[in-house]
């Protein structure tokens, strides 16, 4: 399972440069997304941007931040969902809007993007890049030919299925659009001289900035001058917030959707305990997601924590490995064991999710070769045995081990000694957010959308049925 994408908005007043908030903004968002990154400012009169491949600091350098001279501006850190990993595809993306240029960052996925861009196509648009976010911009493009503002952007969402949190620049104005079902995260707060938006709060806090609140389900915000504007363009009965937000994305620091994500995380190492209790000399975590876990079942179960398993902070998403017999190597490249907390102790091992099995099999095995007597394996999300449509790049239905394993059968399979998995209803109330306000689709199998073959509890509904 990889990261999804983050997204920053920054508007000053004409005064104040906008590019370095951004890559300090992007710097705090980097774990949304490691392929690529990208910078868009506007100074009144001229668009500049500048984006490439890998890490935000191998992006961007001083000289290329005092270039972006502009006093508004959005950027972009992704992981690609919809569209391949290369340049075509990073973001922000850029279209020719009569006179001048519009630039899109997109968190998110949309379900309907092959219909809408053959529907684009037939009526002469040319595409440069294999991302929905270009959908998105060709559709805005063509509304704001015969509409204002408000309205285009309303007609767009009338025709959008899916996932989308927005950061728009035209000219220099900033614009933010969150789907009426608020699926990605977005929020916003107020700086010295301005504005800023962001995926999380903590790109807000890197900023010194003071947090204002979520931006609604449906809601654009237009950023101008120093100034915003609110506009409640739709609003649905209920949400459908993504679970993995709390249980992975999201940085523990962050507050989404009024939760602070370390007491979520707390809360949800403590729930496994009361539903899946052991007898163990230790709690250890994989690192790093599994570690607010470990902490909250160690406080409720009075079993001491202890780091069982270091964690290389050094390395890359990718590295070489050189074929299958190295696979074990592999993992050790990213974590080893503290043999002597863990030699001839039972533990209570905790990690955030199981997708496929391989990695857990794999880490356990190295953790019964350093003399472990006894591992418990938990797991801070219940089962997950269906994909995600909206914005995660999750293994198929036919990988996930929990879509056609019972729980023993993946203990078994990943030679635990035991393994629980927190319950969604245990989920749910860790949270803190109802049930009917959460998507849930990954782990249930009914999604808040309709996707063709699948079964939907809610439907994401178009503004004319508002």
């Amino acid at each position: 399972m990889h990261e999804e994408c983050g997204i920053v908005g920054v508007s000053f007043k004409e005064e104040t440069s906008a590019a370095l908030s951004i890559y300090y903004a992007l710097f705090a968002l980097q774990h949304r997304g490691q392929e690529s990154a990208g910078i868009t400012v506007h100074d009144g009169s001229q668009v500049r941007t500048l984006k490439g491949m890998g890490l935000v600091p191998d992006v961007f350098n001083k000289a290329d931040i005092q270039k972006l001279k502009g006093h508004v501006g959005i950027g972009h850190v992704r992981y690609s969902t919809t569209g391949s990993s290369k340049i075509e595809n990073c973001q922000p993306l850029l279209v020719s809007f009569k006179s001048g240029t519009i630039a899109i960052a997109h968190n998110g996925n949309l379900v309907n993007s092959k219909e809408l861009r053959t529907e684009l196509e037939k009526e002469g648009r040319i595409f440069l890049s294999e991302s929905d976010t270009e959908v998105i911009a060709h559709l805005l493009v063509k509304e704001l030919m015969h509409s204002e503002l408000k309205d285009a952007v309303k007609d767009v969402i009338k025709q959008l299925v899916g996932s989308y949190s927005l950061a728009i620049l035209i000219d220099k104005t900033v614009i933010v659009i969150r789907d009426p079902l608020g699926i990605k995260p977005l929020c916003f707060g107020s700086l010295d001289n301005g504005y800023v938006v962001a995926s999380e709060s903590v790109a807000i806090d890197i900023l010194n900035g003071q947090l204002i609140r979520d931006v609604a389900p449906g809601e654009m915000l237009v950023f101008n001058n120093g100034t915003y504007e609110s506009h409640q363009l739709v609003k649905s009965k209920n949400t459908a917030h993504c679970v993995f937000e709390y249980i992975y994305f999201a940085r523990p620091d962050s507050v989404i959707d009024g939760q602070l994500v370390y007491n979520v995380r707390m809360r949800i190492g403590e729930m496994l305990f009361k539903e899946h209790p052991a007898i163990a000399d230790i709690v250890s975590p994989v690192p790093d997601s599994g570690i607010t876990y470990a902490i909250g079942f160690s406080k409720k179960s009075g079993i001491d924590y202890m780091e069982g398993l270091m964690k290389n902070r050094y390395i890359g998403r990718t590295f070489i490995m050189p074929g299958q017999d190295m696979r074990e190597t592999a993992v050790r490249l990213k974590l080893n064991t503290i043999k002597p907390n863990i030699e001839g102790k039972s533990i209570v091992l905790i990690d955030d999710s199981i997708v496929r099995g391989t990695t857990s099999r794999r880490i356990i095995d190295m953790v019964r070769k350093s003399g472990t007597r006894e591992i418990h394996m938990r797991v801070a999300s219940p089962p997950i045995i269906s994909p995600c449509y909206l914005g995660i790049d999750m293994a198929t239905r036919e990988e996930l081990i929990a879509a056609h394993k019972t729980v023993k059968g993946v203990e078994a399979l990943i030679n635990a000694d035991s393994l629980g998995y927190l319950s969604i209803d245990g989920l749910v109330e860790s949270i803190g957010i109802p049930m009917d306000d959460l998507c849930l689709g990954c782990l249930s199998g009914i999604y808040p959308v309709e996707i063709p073959g699948e079964k939907c509890i809610k439907r994401q509904l178009k503004l004319s049925e508002f």
